[in-house]
């Protein structure tokens, strides 16, 4: 390559010229803030209409984004070596740095229009597209250096400026004339700005789309244009052909052939589109996941947005709505629907069609795909892009991270814009979550974004904070009020309530408090049931009770009702591969179809935790659950009795039996843990645990033991805000005293420490750019804190597993990750259908039991 011309791009000796790279990205940045959602988007946070001169001084801003490069000390690294003496330099430091007037006399920031950038903007803009790479940055001394008088082994940075700066005129015609309106310098703007940049820096630097060109070319601006436009076509930013194809489509017969919408779903697709924010209480069972896919093919068909992401509590939850949504967009769109990409790291996969890494971050589609499909797909290839998709379903933690100071954050919420934002199973258990949450919510629908929240359970506490930004405010109601609130809901963050109907089959649950839990107790009453030919759940609080639970079925020559896989028994949690996971889950909902003729005949007895709550469609006759809070028993007995199916002799009406501490729940507040039950204080003394509200576990007790028959949905408001609600919790606390009042307080407390850190850790969108400050020291600690998931180990090659698939991952909870570099390799050793795996010191066991920590070396 010739040392005198600037470059952008390099790789294997041959260079992309940097007015051409800055050019590119400049020319996805119109792409984008012309296409109509967008334009709209940032018109919101603008507050003002754009004129085509204010889009064109924005592009002359994405332009300029790498102009960093300009450093000699950032050219050498495509030079042969020995040629630069001095030390390496990066461009995005060096890029602000221009403009300080102390590097070459402000010689280099005139080259590039400082004079007029200063009559456009104020600095904080010009900062936010010089941000690209995905976080803020502090100039530092070493930035200012560097910059030689004289020509260096033939490249001279200030001919490279006044040349690369006299094309600004040339390519951006408007953006030079006598408007002198400045640009907007709303805070909000300047960070939507740079997600938008950074958007638009990703499409520009696809080396598919964007071929090298060295020698600088004066009109290279047209064919960048052009192929900005076809780039943001091909991967599905604009969406003019699904459009068109949607129109007349958008209604619940397309959607869901041959069904009749439930009337919560009738409520919902016909709430007014102009409501930026839906929530919809209603029972599991009703429909709500079809009733958001109608609501985004209206919006869609509006123009109103552009993209849907679904966001679900858990991978597992994910895996099996991917496929019903993907089904969904090839009834709305047909065969040329958008492929739903499942959002879930560690999984390559678009539509039906599934991906491997290669390198140099390539992808090798199952499908052997075509181009045009390929670029349809560049979304689905990068965790960092997920949300730039069409259709995403993923896990809640990717779009949080639209809202936390985590690099690229501002690309996520800047794609996320044009989204309906799906949030599946809403609540507020975790205040660090709900917190992020609410911030991320407030974000979206600052910029114009769309949302809907869903919850079979969602109390009057939670449900008031999400419709806190309501224009008329909402306070909360006293229990008396929240429980006679109607159930089904619809909510609206401007149109109010609207009573929903329930689904025509209503359900009387049999609710038996059983004073024991140990895993004999709930051996015992699955084998009783199952011998009489009944379909058994039984759901654990812990994965320890479960193995527990399963054992003694065994012990207790209960055997041959074990729900079996592959030619043996299992059980169902979390710690199983993802290939085995998705065994499992067709399996099960195999063993407990709600289909009459696909159902095996005879009992059965299927064990596992949470895992079972949520997503699988499984239908039991009699459920065996661990006390919990009732909102999450309400989403166990969802899987009971789902469907109208013929039933084993005494089991025609749905029961549940609830397994608890036969001492009850004083101990617990000392405190103490058990079974999932109540909590420890760590090192920090902050209380940790899984159900750490011990009052809604001891108001649950009460609510089963008061209640012989729970109505569902009926008596939906009474069970929940009876458990949650904070009078309820109060009147416990007046009753128990002391240690419960103390126990209440620790709780108390560390929820408003985690609001605090959550609080901390949020983007300040509402703070100027420059102000923002750095983000947070250890991002990673931040990326773990959105959930209980730690180090996912890779193996080298995948291995035959307990089930006989093969196996390639392993995700470990986040306690037993301490110590683990999660890059380190992992060595597998397979004996009989069980493996061994060694990483470091560190030994795990995975059977069909799934996988255990066994020791340490």
């Amino acid at each position: 390559m010739a040392i005198n011309l600037p470059w952008g791009k390099n790789r294997d000796g041959t260079s992309h010229h940097l007015a051409h790279h800055c050019g590119d990205v400049a020319a996805c940045f119109e792409a984008l803030a012309t296409l109509p959602v967008i334009a709209s988007r940032l018109e919101k946070v603008a507050g003002r209409a754009l004129s085509q001169t204010d889009v064109a001084r924005l592009a002359v801003l994405a332009f300029l984004h790498d102009c960093g490069k300009l450093h000699p000390g950032f050219q050498a690294k495509g030079w042969p070596p020995g040629l630069w003496k001095g030390p390496l330099h990066g461009h995005v430091q060096e890029g602000a740095a221009i403009f300080d007037a102390g590097v070459r006399d402000g010689q280099l920031a005139h080259n590039l229009q400082l004079e007029h950038l200063q009559r456009w903007c104020n600095p904080d803009l010009l900062c936010a597209a010089l941000a690209h790479h995905g976080r803020p940055f502090e100039i530092t001394p070493a930035a200012r250096k560097g910059w030689d008088d004289v020509p260096i082994n033939g490249y001279d940075p200030l001919a490279a400026s006044a040349e690369i700066g006299a094309l600004l005129p040339r390519w951006f015609p408007a953006a030079f004339g006598d408007d002198a309106t400045p640009l907007p310098d709303r805070p909000h703007f300047q960070h939507h700005f740079c997600g938008l940049v950074s958007l638009a820096d990703w499409l520009g630097s696809d080396e598919r789309s964007f071929d090298y060109v060295a020698e600088l070319d004066p009109d290279y601006i047209g064919q960048a244009r052009q192929k900005a436009r076809q780039v943001v076509a091909s991967i599905g930013l604009d969406v003019a052909g699904w459009h068109k194809a949607i129109q007349g489509r958008a209604d619940f017969a397309t959607l869901a052939p041959g069904c009749k919408p439930h009337p919560a779903q009738q409520d919902v697709g016909g709430w007014p589109l102009d409501d930026p924010l839906v929530i919809l209480e209603a029972e599991t069972g009703s429909g709500k996941t079809e009733a958001a896919l109608w609501r985004f093919a209206r919006l869609f068909e509006a123009g109103r947005v552009d993209s849907l992401y679904f966001a679900l509590p858990t991978r597992a939850a994910a895996l099996q709505i991917h496929t019903r949504v993907n089904k969904a967009l090839q009834a709305l769109f047909g065969a040329d629907a958008p492929e739903a990409v499942l959002a879930v790291p560690g999984y390559l996969k678009a539509g039906e069609a599934e991906g491997q890494a290669l390198p140099d971050f390539r992808v090798l589609w199952t499908d052997d795909a075509d181009e045009p499909r390929r670029l349809a797909r560049w979304a689905a290839e990068n965790a960092r892009r997920y949300l730039a998709a069409t259709v995403a379903v993923g896990t809640v933690d990717q779009a949080m991270l639209a809202a936390l100071q985590v690099r690229h954050a501002h690309l996520r919420a800047a794609a996320l814009s044009r989204s309906l934002l799906v949030v599946d199973e809403v609540h507020a258990s975790d205040r660090y979550m709900s917190e992020i949450q609410g911030h991320l919510l407030k974000m979206h629908l600052a910029r114009g974004g769309h949302a809907m929240l869903m919850s079979a359970t969602l109390g009057a506490e939670a449900r008031t904070k999400w419709l806190a930004p309501r224009p008329r405010g909402l306070k909360l109601p006293s229990l008396e009020d929240a429980v006679s609130t109607p159930y089904p809901a619809v909510w609206g963050h401007r149109h109010g309530l609207s009573p929903a109907g329930a689904v025509a089959r209503a359900k009387p649950v049999l609710m038996e408090l059983v004073r024991g839990w140990s895993a004999q107790d709930a051996a015992g009453r699955a084998i009783a049931a199952a011998g009489r030919g009944a379909k058994v759940l039984v759901i654990r609080n812990t994965v320890k009770a479960a193995v527990e639970t399963f054992a003694a079925v065994q012990e207790m020559g209960g055997g041959t009702l074990l729900w079996q896989v592959k030619g043996g028994p299992a059980l169902h949690h979390a710690r199983f591969a993802p290939e085995d996971r998705k065994l499992l889950d067709k399996a099960v909902e195999h063993a407990l179809s709600r289909d009459s003729a696909d159902r095996p005949a005879g009992g059965v007895i299927v064990i596992g935790t949470q895992t079972l709550e949520q997503s699988l469609d499984v239908d039991a006759d009699l459920l065996i659950s661990d006390l919990c809070p009732a909102d999450v028993l309400l989403q166990r007995i969802g899987r009971l009795h789902r469907h109208s199916l013929p039933r084993p002799e005494g089991f025609g009406q749905p029961q549940c039996m609830v397994l608890s501490p036969p001492e009850g729940l004083d101990a617990f507040a000392a405190p103490k843990f058990d079974n999932g039950l109540g909590g420890w204080k760590d090192a920090s003394n902050v209380l940790q645990g899984i159900y750490r509200n011990l009052h809604a576990c001891e108001l649950t007790r009460r609510l089963v033991a008061e209640h012989r028959e729970w109505r569902i949905p009926d008596m939906n408001r009474l069970l929940v805000e009876g458990a949650v609600h904070p009078d309820a919790i109060a009147r416990l606390n007046a009753e128990k005293g002391e240690p419960w009042e103390g126990y209440w307080q620790d709780v108390y407390g560390d929820e408003i420490a985690q609001a605090q850190s959550g609080q901390h850790l949020a983007l300040a969108v509402d703070a100027p750019f420059g102000a923002m400050g750095l983000f947070a020291a250890d991002e990673e600690k931040v990326r773990t804190r959105l959930g209980a998931e730690g180090v996912v180990l890779r193996l080298a090659e995948p291995v035959a597993g307990p089930f006989g698939e093969k196996v390639s991952s392993f995700t470990l909870p986040a306690h037993w990750s301490q110590g683990i570099e999660a890059e380190a390799p992992v060595e597998a050793l397979a004996d009989d259908g069980v493996l061994s795996l060694r990483i470091g010191p560190r030994v795990f066991r995975y059977d069909r039991q799934g996988l255990c920590q066994v020791k340490s070396q």
